[in-house]
């Protein structure tokens, strides 16, 4: 089973599109992969960490604002088991440079809610991080949607807000926009088991190809939640990746700061 997701309703881009092209030159780079790792596992985010700052890389971590609150239920069967963090650990994590970003209030799929609610509960999301997480900025943000569902009107709502929004779509190759303004990204992902294989065909199609921003959506580590990587799989892509010199692996929202930044020099 995948949940799929793209950016802007476009079709899956390679860098035929000269903005596509113009973005990763100045990139430097033809290939970026960012893997989203989503719910906030505490032990595995832990680790996710580690393992990045092996290679000298940062992590995309997205969290659930109420996880820690006392009376939080967890939404479904494959977040209840494990233990989720608090905003002092991700608080920790970012201090040491990973990147953390919103991954709703209480991870219910939004678009099962009356609109005014799903609303309230992204702003509440939104507003928690502005109070709780240091350094955050609504405006260079990445709002992570759960399940990755949501409408064409609760996207429009975050991102009155955000950056981006990551949901769904047709295609996990993203182009880098081409101006500032907010984005609709979309990944793949695969569960409800390990998803090892699913991360390596993609990858090994996505540098086969001219190139792009693969965005993968994946969860915790050895077992923790839905559709996991192994530890010691993520090691070894990692190790193996950071040698090819068209790939750059980043964190989404520093993917879009980086154009921001590119795009007012």
């Amino acid at each position: 089973m995948q949940r799929r997701h793209f950016l802007e309703g476009a079709a899956a881009c390679a860098l035929a599109a000269s903005s596509g092209i113009d973005a990763f030159a100045q990139l430097q780079r033809t290939h970026i992969l960012t893997l989203s790792f989503d719910d906030g596992f505490k032990k595995s985010f832990y680790q996710i960490a580690e393992i990045y700052e092996r290679f000298n890389l940062r992590a995309c971590l997205n969290v659930i604002a109420s996880a820690h609150l006392p009376g939080h239920k967890p939404a479904d069967a494959y977040i209840a088991p494990f233990v989720l963090g608090d905003f002092d650990d991700w608080n920790a994590l970012r201090r040491r440079g990973h990147e953390v970003m919103p991954h709703s209030w209480d991870h219910r799929n939004l678009t099962e809610l009356p609109l005014e609610a799903a609303k309230e509960d992204i702003a509440k999301c939104i507003d928690y991080f502005q109070t709780h997480l240091d350094g955050f900025q609504a405006e260079r943000a990445v709002y992570n949607f759960a399940y990755n569902a949501s409408t064409p009107e609760l996207d429009s709502f975050a991102l009155a807000k955000v950056r981006a929004v990551r949901t769904q779509g047709d295609s996990p190759i993203n182009r880098i926009p081409a101006f500032e303004a907010p984005v609709r990204l979309g990944c793949f992902s695969s569960g409800p088991g390990n998803c090892d294989n699913f991360v390596e065909q993609q990858i090994n199609d996505f540098l086969a190809s001219p190139g792009g921003w693969l965005l993968l959506n994946v969860h915790g580590l050895d077992g923790e939640g839905w559709g996991p990587l192994s530890s010691t799989y993520l090691n070894g892509l990692l190790k193996r990746l950071v040698s090819i010199d068209r790939l750059e692996i980043l964190p989404a929202g520093q993917v879009l700061s980086r154009v921001d930044r590119t795009r007012k020099s």
